[in-house]
């Protein structure tokens, strides 16, 4: 199935938006699609977001990129500034979406929303945002309000720009989420102009809040004040119990971090829970933290 999936791609990109698919070297392993591309293997795994909200318990799932030289890892922001040198950022940043959006299709049938993030330069260096990779899911069914688009809002200084890209995305049906939001440089009247579905907490709000009592009764605040604005919070970093209880007495209903599931491949996902019973990140039974129970086939 992914084989033809592969051959179907490679047929329409080449016709209609003059991509050669060979460069961008995909392949299959054990029902991974995988990529090789500026002297780097490229793979995804996929990350849980829960929502204590809902009876699923499963919002969606973001796609990471793992990288390596086939000798050892690399970082994506190292793959980056390879790509950026090489004058091949946005063909860098278009095989990862393709990657991700491959081996999406791989996940359970209750996967939710696919999350991916967005290079910070791409937001003010390419004109028609979020154009091929709409093609792209359009050929396989994937709406392109199934797919949340994370942008490090300050990590972007020309606003009328950012704005731009933002509005473009949204154009197209994309939903838009604001990464890393409370780290340092954060500006809420720029989240007010953006307008975003999702508000990524940065991972060290809840670790700050696991000590400092301020951060503790700031927290339901922030989340108060996001909601205000049309966007739901998601609290990122979760690590352990103290913290997961931390974000739900917070009020926090969406909830990312280790404690709840590590990154891994769609075909972890899929796997039965009599064969990952011995996982440390899939016990066989689900796992209560007060009235928030995460399902066990989804990774806890």
């Amino acid at each position: 199935m992914v084989e033809h999936i592969i051959e179907v791609l490679r047929d329409d990109l080449e016709r209609a938006l003059y991509l050669d698919l060979d460069e961008f070297k995909l392949e299959i392993e054990q029902q991974e699609v995988l990529s090789r591309f500026i002297g780097l293997r490229l793979r995804s795994e996929f990350q849980p977001i829960f929502d204590a909200g809902t009876s699923q318990g499963l919002l969606g799932y973001e796609a990471l990129l793992r990288t390596s030289t086939g000798l050892e890892a690399v970082s994506p922001d190292f793959a980056f500034s390879w790509a950026d040198n090489q004058g091949k950022l946005v063909k860098l940043d278009r095989v990862a979406r393709t990657l991700h959006m491959l081996n999406y299709l791989n996940l359970p049938a209750d996967k939710g929303l696919l999350f991916l993030n967005v290079h910070p330069k791409l937001l003010v260096s390419v004109n028609t945002h979020g154009k091929v990779f709409e093609h792209i899911l359009h050929l396989h069914s994937v709406p392109t309000t199934r797919v949340v688009l994370e942008i490090m809002e300050n990590a972007v200084e020309a606003d009328q720009q950012l704005l731009e890209a933002v509005d473009n995305y949204r154009d197209r049906g994309f939903q838009v989420a604001i990464d890393n939001f409370g780290s340092r440089h954060s500006n809420l009247d720029r989240l007010w102009r953006l307008s975003p579905s999702f508000v990524k907490l940065d991972l060290s709000i809840i670790h700050q809040a696991q000590t400092d009592a301020k951060i503790r009764r700031v927290l339901p605040k922030l989340i108060e004040i996001i909601q205000a604005l049309g966007a739901q919070a998601i609290i990122e970093g979760i690590e352990n119990e103290v913290q997961l209880d931390i974000a739900l007495d917070a009020g926090g209903k969406l909830l990312q971090g280790y404690f709840l599931g590590r990154p891994a491949t769609a075909g972890h996902w899929q796997k039965p829970r009599a064969e990952v019973q011995g996982n440390p990140l899939m016990p066989g039974a689900p796992q209560h933290f007060g009235s928030f129970s995460v399902p066990a086939q989804h990774g806890m």
